[in-house]
C-alpha cells in the first residue's frame, strides 16, 4: 500500500493506459453529527464530500453507490451533481456480491460506505488485507486500480483537518 495526497495527483494526472484499466474508489462517509438515528453530515463532513468531489474531479467517474443512509449520500452527493450522475444504493451487507458486480462494470467508480465495510469491500475488491477502520477515521481514500496486469491498491489521505 502506498500513502500520500501528492500521490493520488499523479494517478489522476498520468493514468494507466492498458485499454481494460479502470480504477474502484472506495471512502467512508464524511464527519458525522452526533445524533443517533441516520445522522446527517456535520460542517467538516460537508466540506469534506466538497474536497473529495474535487479530488475526484478528473478520474473519469462512470458510476456512484452509496448506502441508503443520509451520511453517505451527502457524502456523494458533491461529486454526483459535479458529474451530473445518479447515486445508485448497495446494500452493505451483501459485499460479496456487489463487489463482484463492481469488477464486472469495469469502470472508474465511487462507492460510499462505513467504517465496518469499506475496508471489507477493499479487500475483497483487491484481495488483499486491509486494516479495519475506527469511529474516529474520515481521511482515507482507497483505490483498487484493475488492469490486465493486476489489481493495486493505494491508500491516500485526504488533507482536510476540521476542528
Amino acid at each position: 500500500m502506498k500513502y500520500g495526497f501528492l500521490a493520488a495527483l499523479l494517478i489522476f494526472i498520468f493514468p494507466s493506459q492498458a485499454e481494460d484499466s479502470y480504477s474502484l474508489y472506495l471512502v467512508r462517509h464524511a464527519e458525522k453529527q452526533a445524533t443517533k438515528d441516520d445522522p446527517k453530515l456535520s460542517r467538516c463532513g460537508e466540506l469534506r464530500a466538497k474536497q473529495l468531489a474535487t479530488i475526484l474531479e478528473h478520474a473519469e467517474i462512470k458510476h456512484i453507490y452509496s448506502t441508503p443512509y443520509q451520511r453517505t449520500i451527502a457524502t456523494a452527493t458533491p461529486l454526483s451533481q459535479q458529474n451530473r450522475l445518479a447515486i445508485k444504493q448497495y446494500s452493505p451487507a451483501k459485499l460479496a456480491q456487489f463487489s463482484q458486480k463492481l469488477l464486472k462494470q469495469k469502470q472508474n467508480t465511487l462507492v460510499v460506505g462505513h467504517s465496518n465495510t469499506t475496508p471489507q469491500l477493499a479487500a475483497l475488491l483487491s484481495e488483499m488485507d486491509v486494516a479495519e477502520l475506527t469511529e474516529k477515521e474520515y481521511r482515507n481514500l482507497y483505490q483498487i486500480q484493475v488492469s490486465d496486469s493486476g489489481k493495486t491498491l493505494t491508500l491516500f489521505t485526504q488533507p482536510l483537518t476540521c476542528r
